[in-house]
Parts: structure tokens; C-alpha cells; sequence
């Protein structure tokens, strides 16, 4: 068996290939003549080598790769997110480098330092919020051109593209109160997310608009384990029987998910006819809603139109052809989706 090749420098001399050749294979295989292709494709498979394409960055001094940074990989919400974007960057002719910040200020700054390290073209950001450490990201931005999506973080990147908490939150609200007793508004107390504080000033304006009285059910609870959450302090609740015939908005699907569990656990049952104990609505339109059992009536954000404009305006600061003089922001209508729940 051959022996393990670790560098450019080793590969190039057993290969006999120039390294300004493989270089050139490297970055662009198609620009090298078919003999030599496969000479080195061969020679690759002959040795197992595997070059450092973060090492090979380092000394471009402009990449075709663009970063990709969400804050928790875990959350299908996210997931499928970067999934979209990813596929739009490809697209577009660059590489997606996507990391997760796994709900850490630490991890999101560390993200942001290895993608520095490599030069990319340009990083989509969905940043904590809350939790960020502002200076660092402001400071990021200030040497690669950023575009944030999801949660906003004033003075960072050129652009900030996001759904319209106010617009969302409303529009579930009335439709709540025109169809059965207005929504209490089920939350943790301390959010991570930026859109959680957001989508309670919302909840207050639209009951208020309405001439109706807000009432907040805020819980206890930290971190992304949002099921959990709602499970855990849903039982408690419904101890209390004036929540019987309630009607329930979450701040996000997946605390509505835990809830409706424990509704479960509870012998409540959920839907929006007569015969039904309460009713409980979400927001995101979180993949797994339409398979809870009922189903979860909730928000759809457009992240089709968040995720293109976000790429679209990437490629033009990349280009230099955005033309743009002060950061932009602009927020998407979310689109009500009535399901079973309520």
C-alpha cells in the first residue's frame, strides 16, 4: 500500500505534477487538459490524498466560497433554512461553507474567526441576538461583507432581510379573536431569540388594537430545548382549570408542539370545534406542524423570498454592483396557515 500523502509539496513530488499545476486542478479541475486530469485523479486515488482547501484559501486573496452561519443546526427550523440557502448559493457559482453556533456566543464568534481565516467571498449570518457579542460581529462585518437573515442586529453587515413579526403576530391575532376567545400569548420569559420579544410587543399591539387585554403566560426556561419547555411548563398549567376553553398563541411552533403534548398528557383535547378543550396556534410553520396530531394552525414565514434576496443582494456587494449607501433592511409578510388546532 502506497504511504499516506499530507501536503501539496509530498503530493506533487511523487506525482510528478507540478504544484502550480495542481493548484490550478484544484481550484478549477476543467481548466487542466484530459491527460493530465487524470493523471492526477490517479494519482490521488493511488495515494488517498486530500487537499487543505483552508490552507489553500488563505493565500487567495478573493474566494468563490461564501459562509453560512445559523444558530443551531439541530432546529429542522434552521436546518432547512440553510438548506434553501445552500442550494441558492451553488446556483450562483460558490461554495457554501455552512456552520451551526449551537445556541453559543462563544461558537458564533469562533464560526466568524474561521471563516475570516479563509477569505470568503462574502457570510449570510442568522446571529443569536440577544446573546451575541455585538462588538466581535460588528467588527466581522467590518472586513467581510455580511448580510444577516432571521434575527437583526442593528449596525452589523450590509443588509438585514427578515419576516414581519408585526404583520404575522396580527394577522394570527385577529383571526384568533374573530373565530373564538381571544389568545393568551404563551412565552419564556427570557428568550433567546430577538423575534421572541418582537412577537410579544406584537401580541400586546394587536390585542390592544382590538380593545382586548393582553395576557402573557411567560415561563421559565433557557436555551433551544423549545418542546421541552412547553411540555414541561404545559403540565403545570393546565393543573389550573381556567385554562379550559382557552385559546393559546405560541411564540414559536416548536413551544406549541410541547404544549400541545402535554394537553395530551393532561386529557385536554385540542382542536377548534365545540366538542374541544382549547385551542393552541403557533408560528414559523415549523416542518414537523403538519404532522402533530391536530395538526398546528400557525404563521409561514416566506424564507423562499428571505433566502433569495439575501443571496441576491450577497452577489451584488460581492460584484460591487449593489449601489448601496447605508445598510438596507427589508421585512417579509408572513401567511396565515389554519390547520386542525385551532
Amino acid at each position: 500500500m502506497s504511504r499516506k500523502i499530507n501536503t501539496m509539496e509530498e503530493f506533487a513530488s511523487v506525482s510528478g505534477i507540478s504544484r502550480p499545476t495542481l493548484s490550478k486542478f484544484f481550484n478549477d479541475a476543467q481548466s487542466v487538459k484530459k491527460s493530465t486530469r487524470l493523471k492526477i485523479e490517479q494519482a490521488i486515488e493511488k495515494y488517498d490524498y486530500r487537499p487543505n482547501f483552508y490552507a489553500m484559501n488563505q493565500n487567495r486573496r478573493k474566494t468563490k466560497n461564501i459562509g453560512l452561519v445559523v444558530p443551531n443546526l439541530t432546529d429542522p427550523f434552521f436546518a432547512g433554512i440553510a438548506r434553501k440557502l445552500e442550494e441558492l448559493i451553488v446556483l450562483s457559482g460558490y461554495n457554501p461553507l455552512l456552520l451551526s453556533s449551537h445556541g453559543g456566543p462563544g461558537q458564533e464568534v469562533a464560526n466568524l474567526d474561521s471563516l475570516r481565516s479563509i477569505k470568503p467571498a462574502g457570510v449570510l449570518l442568522a446571529p443569536l441576538g440577544r446573546a451575541s457579542n455585538v462588538k466581535k460581529l460588528k467588527d466581522f462585518s467590518q472586513l467581510v461583507p455580511t448580510v444577516l437573515f432571521d434575527a437583526n442586529v442593528e449596525g452589523v453587515g450590509e443588509a438585514f432581510f427578515g419576516s414581519d413579526n408585526h404583520q404575522s403576530i396580527g394577522l394570527m391575532v385577529d383571526y384568533l379573536a374573530r373565530t373564538g376567545k381571544p389568545p393568551k400569548f404563551f412565552e419564556m420569559k427570557d428568550p433567546i431569540n430577538p423575534n421572541a420579544y418582537k412577537r410579544r410587543a406584537a401580541y400586546i399591539s394587536a390585542m390592544e388594537k382590538l380593545g382586548l387585554e393582553p395576557e402573557l403566560l411567560q415561563v421559565n426556561g433557557d436555551g433551544w430545548n423549545f418542546e421541552e419547555i412547553g411540555f414541561t411548563s404545559g403540565r403545570q398549567i393546565f393543573q389550573n382549570s381556567k385554562y379550559i376553553g382557552a385559546t393559546i398563541l405560541c411564540s414559536n411552533d416548536r413551544l406549541a408542539i410541547g404544549l400541545m403534548s402535554a394537553a395530551y398528557e393532561s386529557g385536554l383535547k385540542v382542536g377548534h370545534a365545540a366538542e374541544f378543550d382549547l385551542r393552541i396556534a403557533g408560528h414559523d410553520d415549523h416542518p414537523f406542524s403538519r404532522y402533530t396530531c391536530p395538526s398546528l394552525t400557525t404563521i409561514s414565514q416566506d424564507y423562499d423570498a428571505i433566502g433569495e434576496r439575501s443571496v441576491s443582494e450577497m452577489l451584488k456587494i460581492i460584484d460591487g454592483t449593489n449601489g448601496i449607501t447605508q445598510r438596507s433592511e427589508k421585512l417579509f409578510e408572513g401567511r396565515l396557515v389554519m390547520r386542525s388546532s385551532a
